[in-house]
């Protein structure tokens, strides 16, 4: 398995509209094709107006063909255009990770 660490940086005071404009417009698509949210968060403390989702796939081949799926919807060009118009977001960072071979033998 891999996890998709999905970063977002938003304008200040912009998170609660990022989320609604998520919940509304990408949640269920990201649900549709991608599957496996591990995880949906947003920061207390720390660097403040930020956004941290984490999906889980069965290898890189597994994520490319989601995501793929996913951009091939025009639903999502619709939200992706709805972000930049808005924009909500300064910064989005992604980082593709692996469980550490300790961690990986408690899941067997």
């Amino acid at each position: 398995m891999i996890v998709d660490v999905r970063i977002y940086t938003c304008a200040v005071n912009r998170v609660a509209e990022f989320v609604k404009l998520y919940e509304e417009k990408a949640w269920p698509l990201q649900r549709k094709y991608l599957g496996n949210c591990l995880g949906w968060y947003v920061t207390v403390e720390g660097e403040l107006n930020t956004v941290v989702h984490l999906w889980g796939y069965d290898s890189q081949a597994d994520r490319e063909a989601r995501r793929n799926a996913m951009a091939a919807d025009p639903a999502w060009a619709e939200y992706l255009d709805a972000v930049r118009e808005g924009g909500m977001l300064v910064r989005m960072e992604n980082r593709i990770t692996r469980p550490a071979a300790h961690f990986a033998a408690l899941s067997r």
